[in-house]
């Protein structure tokens, strides 16, 4: 099932800008303190670095990602999960002209 809304959250109106440009996201802050990114990769291929264990939601269009240590790119797209873990690379790539929207879910 893919996430439609985040009731009752901050958001952070000032986007954070990756890639120059490619990837776009937005902080969002639950009244716990559960914070989470929402956010868009435009075509590319892409390597990110993580602090903590990450979850990706993908919520439309679709990837394709491997982690460090894997040579196989794996699809994910909208309604399906990735992990990925703290202090770790990934790569990901998207060819979708729309872009792949993610939820990213911070361990």
């Amino acid at each position: 099932m893919t996430t439609d809304t985040l009731p009752n959250i901050t958001v952070s109106t000032k986007a954070s800008v990756y890639f120059d440009g490619k990837c776009i996201s937005h902080g969002v802050t639950f009244p716990d303190g559960t914070k989470k990114s929402v956010g868009v990769i435009l075509p590319a291929t892409l390597t990110f670095s993580t602090g903590a264990p990450e979850i990706m939601e993908g919520v439309a269009g679709a990837c394709e990602y491997r982690l460090a240590g894997s040579e196989a790119w794996v699809p994910s797209g909208a309604g399906e999960k990735f992990s990925v873990p703290g202090n770790a690379k990934f790569d990901i790539r998207v060819s979708d002209a729309g872009g792949y929207h993610y939820i990213c879910h911070f361990g």
